[in-house]
């Protein structure tokens, strides 16, 4: 509920503190005595249009606080939450604007910068205003299905089910999509994988192939080498035979130093038959193997060719081909994911009509319902002559959404035999404030706002029409707080606090604000609006009774 608002330079308000009570509280005041500056002040805090205009003669800025106390599960901490601002429920929520004399506004929410829009977003969640010309859930169509759905208890579970069905509509196009584009590049994946299975390509053949060729690209070398080596161990110069031979025939006269010797040359005639038996095999090998510098460079180049047609390095070769691999076999089972995922749609979609054909049955039930109890409210309104009809038509399958396939639209029909049509086609302002009157009374229980404001709901109205439309206030203020500014004794009389408009007529024209909290003022104020300027006795006793018969 609305705890306070204070007003700072707006029109012809200096500055003003009022607090606001639960339940019917009545808002009068003489014509031009600045009851429309009031609601203009609340309109501002509450994120709606600024204009310069409301800006106090003078003053370099305006401002205007209000003060909530919302319920513990109220949206807005929802909708706060979302936003970063810190709110525990069960505290007071601030709502400040501020207004300068150059056009600009600023927006605070419990003291913290927000934008205008989140400013409007929490204000909307805690206030609704109605009025001739502000009766914005009538006027809005879209609006219609959300009042019908809180009222016939509709959760949200249905948008579960559209974004489930979304998601495998999603999944099947992506899959058509892949398929199309891989059936079209069919014939180049079974090319590439033929390419590259007649390569067979392996990790780190690159670097193998390229030191294997430089070694070949040295073999010549290496082969005179070996061969120099081999003739010059197995030529007939062998010094170490020669020296051998020596050694032998002299070997009796030296005794044991000459078989020390003879051991000696023993062993490095046989070290140097293994060197030769080494140098043969090595021979051999660079001369018998099955690589050329040809056959090398051939795979070398055939190994890059692919790489660059793929635009991978050589490495990647054996992983792309498996990447490829997966694509062709997609290809040949295209037909089995596809016929999963149309699967999947079907179900998706077969449970969002069977939970949107739900929610059709509760928006006619609860359509209904709301019908015949608005009925029985509008002739006390004098709108006994009016028919309020709720219709439910079905969508054609491309306007389905996350809120069902129902199209939800409030109409009316104020003469007998005419046929219903949209309420701001058919309803003047005065008829369309006292149909969110019957509405709101019905639907007392559900929506979000704990704060209702009306503004001249009872124009045009006198007698019985005014004094039943009173009633119904007072009746919605049992539930929710409810705000009125009226002009009509018989609504004034019905509520629990009373408030007073005053324009100061001095040097500088001022409005104020006060609470009529004595039996005697509310009586004298009701009389007043009885009786115009001049109060007589007989209005002060018809007040009286007004007063007897609201309590």
């Amino acid at each position: 509920m609305l705890i306070s608002l204070s007003i700072h330079n707006i029109v012809l308000i200096e500055r003003l503190e009022i607090a606001f009570q639960v339940g019917l509280c009545a808002l009068t005041g003489e014509t031009g005595a600045g009851k429309s500056i009031l609601l203009d002040s609340m309109g501002l805090a509450l994120g709606g249009r600024s204009e310069v205009r409301l800006v106090r003669r003078g003053a370099q800025q305006a401002h205007v606080t209000a003060v909530f106390e919302p319920a513990a599960n109220h949206p807005c901490a929802a909708i706060l939450q979302e936003a970063d601002i810190t709110f525990e429920p069960g505290e007071q929520l601030i709502l400040r604007r501020s207004l300068g004399a150059d056009g600009r506004s600023k927006a605070f929410i419990n003291d913290q910068s927000v934008s205008v829009g989140l400013l409007r977003e929490v204000g909307d969640s805690l206030v609704e205003i109605h009025g001739q010309f502000e009766t914005q859930g009538l006027l809005n169509a879209a609006m219609h299905r959300l009042m019908l759905d809180d009222y016939a208890g509709v959760d949200n579970g249905l948008a579960a089910q559209w974004n489930g069905w979304r998601k495998t509509e999603d999944e099947l196009k992506r899959l058509r999509a892949e398929s199309a584009q891989a059936r079209e590049q069919e014939e180049y994946l079974r090319q590439s994988i033929e390419d590259l299975d007649s390569l067979l390509p392996e990790v780190g053949e690159e670097i193998e192939l390229a030191a294997l060729r430089e070694r070949l690209m040295s073999r010549e070398q290496v082969l005179e080498g070996l061969n120099a080596a081999y003739h010059a161990l197995s030529g007939d110069e062998d010094q170490v035979r020669k020296a051998w031979g020596a050694i032998d025939r002299v070997a009796d006269k030296l005794g044991a130093a000459g078989a020390e010797i003879t051991a000696t040359l023993q062993r490095a005639t046989h070290e140097a038959e293994e060197a030769l038996h080494a140098i043969q095999a090595a021979s051999s090998d660079l001369q018998d193997t099955e690589h050329s510098l040809e056959s090398i460079d051939d795979r070398l180049f055939g190994l890059r060719v692919q790489a660059r047609k793929h635009g991978c390095e050589v490495d990647d070769l054996p992983a792309l081909r498996a990447e490829l691999a997966t694509k062709l076999n997609m290809i040949e089972h295209a037909d089995e994911a596809l016929a999963d995922a149309m699967t999947a749609v079907k179900k998706a979609r077969a449970y969002y009509i069977e939970g949107a054909q739900m929610v059709r049955v509760m928006r006619q039930t609860a359509g209904e319902k709301l019908d015949k109890l608005v009925g029985q409210e509008l002739g006390p309104l004098k709108l006994e002559k009016a028919r309020f009809v709720t219709s439910v038509e079905p969508l054609e399958e491309p306007e389905w959404g996350p809120a069902g396939m129902d199209r939800v639209c409030f109409l009316v029909a104020t003469n007998p035999g005419a046929e219903p049509g949209p309420l701001n086609k058919i309803a003047s302002g005065g008829e369309m404030a006292r149909f969110m009157l019957a509405l709101k009374v019905v639907m007392a229980e559900v929506g979000m706002a704990g704060t209702l404001v009306f503004d001249e709901v009872d124009a045009g109205l006198g007698g019985g029409a005014a004094d039943a439309v009173g009633e119904r206030l007072a009746k919605l203020g049992t539930s929710r707080q409810v705000l009125v500014v009226t002009h009509a004794p018989q609504v004034a009389a019905r509520a629990g606090h009373h408030y007073i408009v005053r324009k100061d007529g001095g040097a500088e024209i001022k409005t104020s604000i006060v609470e009529l909290e004595s039996p005697q003022e509310r009586r004298e104020e009701i009389a007043r609006m009885l009786a115009g300027a001049s109060v007589t006795d007989e209005a002060r006793a018809a007040a009286e009774r007004l007063l007897e018969t609201g309590s």
